[in-house]
């Protein structure tokens, strides 16, 4: 780990005590006070994230709506023993309902701030821990609304050290038949280990990848989207105070036990699956080094993507024309992959695929990825792209869209792999 990156903070007391000290001392009316006081701390380089920003005199910390919902529910978990009763069960559900209004909604980021800074999270670990074995219902709110206030480092940390990944676990064995509990329970998953190096390897630790690929083997999984995501930021360096992140031998482990190849069982429903996209962008994090390519593309993964693309063509559908281009062009990465894609005739179809998305800059980049990445290193492919029409298709769609610049670069990088060794294309 690298150094912790330093940001003073404040108190909810000490920010009031500025607003304060502006009217008083400064003469100030409230308004006046509380905006100087917000100025001048965001000056001075202070995180105010999560503080309550009342004027004074209008309203307090104790009239927020969210601070009710969180007070409340603090006395009901401390007037309970080990389990609560149907009652306060009942009213956890309408108050976890409206932490989730607030939290998920346009002021969800700054509403999740302000219950993390006042005990939201080992509030929510409290009574989930006491709701394990209780009702489903509001054991899925409670999940819900941790998925919400584990939003950054501070929030994840406090999750970690709370033994929030060991209990999350621990739900998600006991539901592991309940697709909601599932859903809600990967959610947490995906949301607790986004940027954190230390909460994955808890989670890995646990054999969290054991128990994904039983759900994955065992049933049709369309309603468990965050499984998913799940896998996704598991394997996803996204840490900044982390040197060199772990998460490539985590990949070798998911792929080692067959969760590669129980995703690519996913692609195989084609575009009816609703998981299909989910399921293509979790597939491109696992499949990171040409041992894993190969074994996706013999267990008909390559079959199943060309068939995806042309399909995604004739239905107009461009998400799956792009997530599913981009995941071939990661499977290109291995040699003999690029021989099965131009044998099954993968060339002319990503050109026909271009026609048609001729007008979408996101689609066309995939597609000039994957055929620079063919092209790479290989005369044959190049000469095989130049025939099927790569070289049109550069110049049109750099000539149309001047000013996308992912494009631009793409287009380049594809020109320069079809004439680096085939003179006759220049």
């Amino acid at each position: 780990m690298g150094p912790p990156k330093t940001v003073r903070t404040i108190s909810q007391e000490a920010f009031d005590e500025v607003v304060k000290e502006n009217m008083e001392d400064l003469g100030m009316d409230p308004t006046e006070a509380l905006q100087d006081a917000i100025q001048t701390l965001s000056l001075q380089g202070v995180d105010l994230s999560g503080i309550v920003k009342c004027v004074p005199g209008e309203s307090s910390l104790k009239d927020n709506p969210l601070i009710q919902s969180l007070e409340r529910l603090k006395q009901l978990d401390l007037n309970s023993k080990d389990k609560f009763s149907d009652e306060d069960l009942n009213e956890m559900m309408g108050l976890f309902d409206k932490l989730i209004e607030l939290c998920g909604g346009n002021e969800g980021s700054v509403n999740a701030a302000v219950a993390t800074k006042n005990g939201g999270v080992e509030l929510v670990c409290s009574i989930c821990y006491k709701i394990r074995c209780g009702s489903k219902r509001v054991l899925d709110s409670c999940l819900k609304t941790m998925a919400l206030l584990v939003h950054d480092v501070q929030s994840t940390e406090t999750f970690r050290t709370g033994g929030g990944p060991k209990l999350l676990v621990n739900i998600l064995i006991d539901g592991n038949e309940d697709p909601e509990i599932l859903n809600s329970g990967f959610a947490v998953v995906a949301a607790s280990a986004t940027g954190n190096e230390v909460v994955k390897e808890s989670y890995m630790e646990l054999k969290i990848d054991e128990l994904i690929l039983e759900i994955l083997s065992r049933q049709r999984n369309d309603s468990i989207q965050s499984l998913y995501d799940a896998i996704r930021v598991l394997l996803t360096p996204d840490d900044d105070r982390v040197v060199a992140s772990q998460v490539y031998g985590y990949a070798r482990r998911f792929a080692k036990i067959g969760i590669a190849r129980a995703l690519v069982h996913s692609l195989h429903s084609g575009l009816s699956s609703p998981s299909l996209i989910s399921a293509s962008i979790a597939l491109k994090a696992v499949a990171v080094n040409d041992e894993i390519c190969k074994s996706v593309a013999e267990n008909g993964g390559i079959d199943a993507l060309l068939r995806c693309i042309d399909d995604s063509g004739l239905q107009g559908n461009k998400t799956v024309a792009r997530i599913c281009c981009s995941l071939l062009s990661k499977l290109a990465g291995s040699d003999s992959n690029k021989s099965a894609i131009i044998e099954k005739g993968g060339m002319d179809k990503l050109i026909v695929v271009s026609a048609r998305f001729s007008d979408d800059a996101s689609v066309l980049q995939e597609v000039m990825s994957i055929i620079t990445v063919l092209s790479l290193r290989s005369p044959e492919n190049a000469a095989c792209a130049m025939e099927a029409g790569a070289g049109d298709l550069a110049i049109q769609a750099m000539l149309k869209f001047p000013n996308a610049q992912q494009l631009q670069r793409s287009s380049c990088f594809m020109i320069r792999n079809l004439v680096a060794r085939n003179p006759e294309n220049r």
